[in-house]
């Protein structure tokens, strides 16, 4: 068994606050690059452009990449061999939000749904835990904003619906959030599950690398042929036209009820914010 103090938490996930709103992932950039070789729209690439400066400008200058600095999404995957000591982990956790909003100067978000009092210090942040195997920690720490949130949907098609019902329903959640989510976006889909699990499934798949392949080649030929028909709609780099409405489309998928077809959309910005760290 290995002790690991909270007090190492709230450390690493202050870090990982401030990192990721200020360092765009490389991932990202090569995506930004490889799409500015395809954009026939002059402005669409001009746009393009103006993002990876902004990018550059935010990493070199330690500023936010976005003025929105999002609702601290974290994904805490706890190796069972792992005893944490020395206080809770949530309130570990929220800690780490509270410090790295504040030391950060990043933006807070987080409001009272009815009055919108803010709550100050951006908690508390929306934590998804699992137990894993092993004597590790990895805490991944995904900053969500709320244009992108806002355009984002879960559906219980039928079963009927099949794979053609999946991509009509993506390609229209796409066409019809138009530049409100700072295309060109990351498109999560979450197929099966539950209501719920659906949706996570969609958020946990943004995660993955922006140029690689899905493992489930059947999903890969999938996201493959709903980016295509989402980069036909004409959309483009912040929504001002061109062929680049979305960077890539990532897909989970697991076992549903017979009686349900659950399908989520999670549509992520062009910042595709998050860090990762394994202790």
């Amino acid at each position: 068994m290995r002790e690991i103090p909270v007090k190492l938490i709230t450390e690493k996930v202050r870090d990982l606050c401030m990192k990721a709103n200020t360092d765009i992932g490389d991932d990202v950039l090569q995506a930004f690059d490889l799409a500015m070789e395809k954009e026939e729209s002059p402005l669409g690439l001009e746009i393009l452009k103006e993002l990876k400066e902004n990018a550059r400008i935010a990493t070199e200058e330690n500023v936010p990449i976005c003025q929105d600095t999002g609702f601290a999404v974290v994904f805490f995957e706890l190796g069972q061999e792992v005893h944490l000591v020395g206080g809770d982990l949530n309130g570990a956790i929220q800690e780490g939000v509270r410090q790295g909003y504040r030391d950060g100067y990043l933006r807070k978000s987080i409001c009272h749904p009815f009055t919108r009092a803010n709550t100050g210090d951006n908690t508390p942040a929306i934590l998804h835990t699992e137990v894993v195997p092993g004597d590790k920690i990895k805490i991944t720490i995904a900053p969500k904003g709320g244009g992108s949130e806002n355009m984002s949907r879960v559906v219980m098609l039928t079963p009927s619906d099949g794979v053609e019902g999946i991509k009509r329903f993506v390609v229209q959640r796409v066409k019809e959030s138009g530049s409100n989510p700072c295309p060109p976006t990351i498109v999560g889909v979450g197929i099966g599950g539950t209501f719920e699990q659906a949706a996570l499934l969609a958020k946990k798949s943004l995660l993955r690398p922006l140029g690689s392949k899905n493992p489930n080649p059947e999903l890969d030929q999938l996201e493959s042929e709903i980016l295509t028909e989402i980069n036909n709609l004409g959309i483009g780099p912040q929504g001002l036209g061109g062929r680049t409405t979305s960077l890539a489309v990532h897909i989970l998928m697991m076992p549903c009820h017979i009686a349900s077809f659950p399908l989520a959309v999670n549509i992520q910005c062009h910042a595709q914010r998050h860090k990762e760290i394994v202790i």
